[in-house]
């Protein structure tokens, strides 16, 4: 059974983030330059929350608010669930799921240590999928 650990090390524990004290502007700047969908907030070291796309098209666009004069803290989300690094694949896409967001940070030993997407969970299921059916057709053929 595929974990949380096994997405980690495919694609690294990397932790881009911004304080709560950053405009939303430059939050979305970060993460145009870095082609990704969210940035954790954190504040000496310490996780606060997560700024999305979706925060930001709900909580400024949708509110006409300028993401110039706008502090990702006023906009992040704050109450995501979180999960370890030995939680299973199932587990996570249960999470997503039921509640209907996208990311979830990842933490071991009480210390933040990454952010999985829907993406990266729907990616290793397919790799495991595919690792499946690559052993049945080994099995097959050598049975032949």
């Amino acid at each position: 059974m595929k974990k949380v650990a096994d997405i980690l090390k495919r694609k690294g524990k990397e932790i881009i983030s911004v304080t709560p004290q950053t405009t939303v502007l430059d939050a979305l700047r970060l993460m145009a330059d870095r082609n990704i969908g969210s940035v954790l907030v954190t504040e000496n070291n310490e996780y606060k929350g997560l700024m999305s796309e979706r925060d930001y098209s709900r909580k400024i666009v949708l509110k006409g608010k300028s993401s110039t004069d706008t502090l990702v803290a006023d906009i992040m989300t704050s109450d995501l669930p979180v999960v370890h690094p030995n939680d299973s694949i199932e587990q996570c896409m249960q999470l997503l799921s039921d509640k209907h967001i996208r990311y979830l940070p990842v933490f071991e030993d009480g210390k933040l240590t990454g952010i999985i997407s829907i993406n990266d969970v729907v990616k290793e299921i397919m790799l495991s999928q595919e690792e499946i059916i690559s052993n049945l057709k080994d099995y097959l053929h050598a049975n032949v």
